[in-house]
């Protein structure tokens, strides 16, 4: 079965925001694929990358570098309610913007919606199973 592997993330400064997921949730370097115009982190089952954009003209994608706007969201799950509340003073603190603070959706995860230092939106999540896990 085919499954996610990367999630890459255009960046103005590949290192700044690739250290921003690295401080904020712990996320490693993966070293060995490191370049000028690109850092990439293990951020568990899939891997995280930021590529420069100068990676627009590599992959033969400059026609599409019109880069305003939400164009993906990213979705970081941690393991409890607590840990999200504990995640996003740590995120603000690293320069994200908060959003939307935690709360219960309707589909029953709670989740907070913020913006990193460049703009782009991110999710904390924790899936709870039903309303019987809200704290």
């Amino acid at each position: 079965m085919p499954h996610l592997s990367y999630v890459n993330v255009f960046a103005k400064d590949v290192v700044a925001l690739s250290g921003f997921y690295q401080r904020v949730f712990g996320f490693p370097e993966i070293e060995a694929i490191r370049s000028p115009i690109f850092r990439g982190l293990d951020a568990g089952k899939a891997k995280l990358g930021f590529n420069a954009f100068d990676a627009y003209e590599l992959l033969q994608l400059a026609e599409f570098s019109d880069t305003r706007g939400v164009k993906f969201l990213l979705n970081i799950d941690v393991d409890s309610q607590v840990e999200v509340d504990r995640m996003v003073p740590v995120a603000v603190a690293a320069g994200a913007t908060l959003v939307k603070a935690p709360y219960v959706t309707y589909y029953h995860w709670y989740q907070s919606v913020l913006l990193d230092p460049e703009g782009n939106v991110f999710r904390i999540n924790f899936m709870m199973k039903g309303p019987s896990d809200v704290a």
